[in-house]
């Protein structure tokens, strides 16, 4: 994976093209040659009832995290989606931000594995995800 400005942009696009990540207002934070980090601001439409962020705005963005972790590997030019999720919620986030470090650890011929890392605004840990996604189309080869 190059860490380059225009693979950045690339990975930024595909955080905010979709409406739904745009609407968790997910910015990315930094490229890593294994993974990206990106985070959400905590926003009171964002919190259960308990007054926490709410526990499935955590997961979709340990999913946007590797997926855009995928799509920043792969260029953009690789389609893939999400078929199994792992959530361990270690502690409530009420202010600040949700940080997700992701980290591909497994691309394979047609599943591929990443982890995150979920801390708050103060670096602590709040949880951590395994998510595995399917690429659905093949590799091009250039002739």
């Amino acid at each position: 994976m190059k860490d380059t400005k225009s693979t950045n942009k690339i990975a930024q696009l595909f955080l905010t093209h979709h409406a739904f990540n745009h609407l968790l207002g997910l910015e990315l934070v930094r490229a890593h040659r294994d993974g990206l980090t990106i985070q959400c601001r905590v926003r009171p439409e964002l919190l259960n009832s308990a007054g926490s962020l709410h526990g499935g705005v955590t997961a979709s963005v340990a999913d946007a995290a590797v997926g855009s972790a995928l799509y920043h590997h792969f260029g953009g030019k690789r389609r893939f989606t999400t078929v199994e999720m792992k959530v361990n919620y270690f502690r409530p986030v009420t202010e600040g931000r949700l940080v997700a470090r992701s980290r591909l650890v497994r691309l394979g011929s047609s599943i591929c594995v990443g982890r995150v890392d979920l801390s708050d605004g103060h670096r602590r840990s709040v949880g951590i995800a395994i998510v595995t996604y399917m690429l659905l189309d093949r590799p091009t080869t250039v002739a």
